[in-house]
């Protein structure tokens, strides 16, 4: 009988050290299963936010240029376009275009083999990107033009691309492609391959578009002239464009030539609007460049609108209104 009180005494103990013991390891069980399911997650790490500062002050690097320039720095260059003529037809789909440059302080084009850089001419077919003109005295041709309407404008511009604003500086002509235009399944290019417009740009990536436009970053589109009118107010953008790197992504500059309008700074009724990455509009009262400094990395869009003393967009062949996507890497 002792024997069996005992072996009973024995098995109680067990059983209710195994009742104790298990709902101990399920709450250990539960609690890491619970803390694993709930653990905070890291949140994507945010991009820096760009908060931009503009200054009509030459940064130090472009002062150093400035310097080194000379008196050409304050020249006063003019341009005359021989060719195309105004309202000239063209036959085929390749426009020539050819150039008198005049100038006071020893201004002349050329480029530095060491930097790549050196005072140019900016070249704009349409509504497009400039291309830079170095050598006056070699050929500079537009191929594969499409048929219709057009434009081209030029105007002088220093080795860093800001432009001289000198009366007879900015030439502008009108002329029309017949007969044998470009084939629109490949791009307008220059005589030395850089690409000016592209009808295809946006159907695939980087289809048509050769070296030239994937270096400069070209928001690539077709190239018509609309019915722009040279004797009525007249916004040309200029800078920036394109792949903005290093030390030159540090303070970015944005340039546009006037033509037929005067700003309100300097007497007149006219204010250019600039907005940057669809952000908050800003005005310019005076014709002169401002320097943008605080630019994150990444892709950019920059407008730029003539608009009147109501803020409406002034009306000349939609070249009042210009959108530029660029690119900074610090």
């Amino acid at each position: 009988m002792k024997l069996l009180k005992r072996i009973s005494l024995v098995a109680f103990v067990c059983a209710l050290a195994l009742s104790s013991c298990t709902p101990a390891d399920n709450a250990n069980s539960n609690t890491t299963a619970t803390t694993n399911t709930n653990a905070p997650v890291a949140a994507p790490t945010a991009p820096a936010a760009q908060a931009l500062t503009a200054s009509t002050e030459r940064p130090q690097s472009v002062k150093d240029k400035a310097t080194a320039m000379g008196e050409a720095d304050t020249a006063s260059p003019k341009l005359k376009i021989v060719e195309p003529r105004e309202g000239a037809t063209i036959t085929g789909s390749t426009v020539r275009l050819k150039l008198i440059l005049t100038s006071d302080k020893g201004y002349k084009t050329g480029k530095d083999p060491n930097t790549g850089m050196g005072p140019h001419i900016h070249v704009i077919l349409d509504n497009q990107p400039y291309e830079a003109y170095y050598n006056l005295e070699q050929p500079f041709e537009l191929r594969n033009v499409s048929e219709g309407k057009h434009t081209i404008r030029v105007f002088a511009s220093r080795a860093w691309h800001e432009s001289y604003k000198n009366e007879g500086n900015f030439q502008i002509v009108t002329f029309t492609v017949k007969g044998g235009g470009g084939d629109a399944s490949k791009p307008t290019t220059t005589n030395t391959g850089q690409v000016v417009a592209n009808a295809n740009a946006g159907k695939s990536a980087n289809a048509n578009t050769g070296a030239g436009a994937a270096t400069e970053g070209k928001d690539m589109a077709a190239s018509n002239a609309g019915d722009v009118d040279p004797k009525k107010p007249l916004l040309t953008y200029s800078r920036p464009k394109g792949e903005n790197k290093g030390a030159e992504a540090e303070s970015i500059m944005i340039d546009f030539w006037l033509t037929n309008a005067k700003l309100a700074g300097d007497g007149g009724e006219y204010r250019v609007r600039y907005s940057v990455d669809g952000g908050e509009a800003k005005m310019l009262d005076k014709w002169q460049p401002i320097w943008l400094t605080g630019w994150t990395d990444g892709k950019h869009t920059i407008k730029l609108e003539l608009v009147d003393k109501d803020g409406n967009v002034v009306p000349n062949g939609d070249y009042n209104s210009t959108s530029r996507d660029i690119t900074v890497q610090k």
